[in-house]
């Protein structure tokens, strides 16, 4: 890190490059670049975390819906017809036996 003496040097040398009516325009223009580079961070940690919190929502709904499997499946675990006439979504038969 530049010490004192050092820190007039560079001055003077910008000084010299822009020129005294140009230094304002400078300053201000650098720190609207920091701002903006700040707020580029910040929202890109809103959207790590975001992220974050989405795929922890999703491993948690994946598991609800992998205990409901497991609990819907019944104690036979076999899907067909349930009774004359009628069938279940897993029934690949019509009323009369055939393939449809």
């Amino acid at each position: 890190m530049p010490g004192g003496s050092e820190w007039i040097i560079i001055l003077v040398v910008i000084l010299v490059i822009f020129g005294g009516s140009q230094l304002p325009k400078l300053a201000k223009n650098l720190g609207k670049a920091q701002r903006e580079f700040k707020d580029g961070l910040s929202e890109g940690e809103r959207e790590a975390k975001m992220n974050e919190e989405a795929r922890a929502e999703l491993a948690r709904a994946e598991a609800r819906r992998a205990a409901t499997d497991t609990t819907t499946t019944g104690t036979t675990g076999v899907t067909g017809t349930t009774g004359a006439g009628t069938t279940t979504p897993g029934d690949t038969t019509g009323t009369t036996g055939e393939q449809h």
